[in-house]
């Protein structure tokens, strides 16, 4: 079991919120024997007031919080910690609780008390889930960077571009010369580091700035 992430090094953060000091205590320890990093809360309010794990993360969410319920905080994360996916658990063999928090994105809904090979499988999952949403908010991130360092008049030929445009047919459009065009386009290539066209329409596409290339 890789206990680290593989784009940092650091180590991944187990969160657990739950009211009962024995059930965080006994967590604390499962998740450290494991190599990873817990940190326990009390209440969703002492978790919020921590700010957003830079890496790799999952929280353990005990589903019956008094006051600001573990459904409730589960709204909250997915706006605030989106990378932070979360396993429920529950003294209460309440389905329709736990479809709606499965339906919501929850990685997995544990009744207490849960084996601790179960809980261990869990955790793997949801840190892997949050390693790939972190990999693919960074991958965007340098897409868009990529993007911004366009000049208006290659924006508009990317877009053209990838629409299956030939240069003569974008130069009509814009009013331009195909070298122009031509020139342009280089530039896009470069600064977009896109080594082909097929690989441009797929960052285009990613970036949901235009429909895919057309025959």
């Amino acid at each position: 079991m890789s206990t680290m992430s593989r784009a940092t090094g650091e180590v991944p953060t187990v969160f657990v919120v739950d009211d009962d000091l024995s059930v965080r205590q006994s967590m604390d320890s499962l998740i450290r024997a494991a190599g990873w990093r817990p940190e326990s809360f009390a209440s969703a309010e002492e978790f919020l007031a921590r700010p957003a794990a830079s890496g790799p993360s999952c929280l353990i969410l005990d589903v019956n919080l008094p006051g600001f319920g573990g459904l409730d905080l589960q709204r909250r994360i997915a706006i605030d910690r989106p990378a932070t996916p979360i396993i429920f658990t529950s003294v209460y063999a309440d389905v329709p609780l736990s479809v709606r928090a499965m339906k919501a994105g929850a990685v997995e809904f544990l009744m207490k008390p849960f084996g601790a090979d179960v809980m261990l499988e869990a955790i793997g999952q949801a840190l892997e889930r949050s390693r790939r949403a972190l990999e693919h908010d960074a991958k965007m991130r340098k897409l868009l960077e990529s993007y911004q360092s366009l000049t208006p008049r290659e924006r508009e030929v990317m877009v053209l571009v990838v629409s299956g445009r030939l240069n003569k047919q974008v130069g009509g459009e814009l009013g331009i010369s195909e070298i122009t065009v031509k020139a342009h386009r280089g530039q896009v290539m470069r600064k977009m580091k896109a080594d082909s066209l097929p690989a441009l329409v797929h960052i285009v596409s990613t970036l949901g700035l235009a429909p895919p290339m057309t025959a």
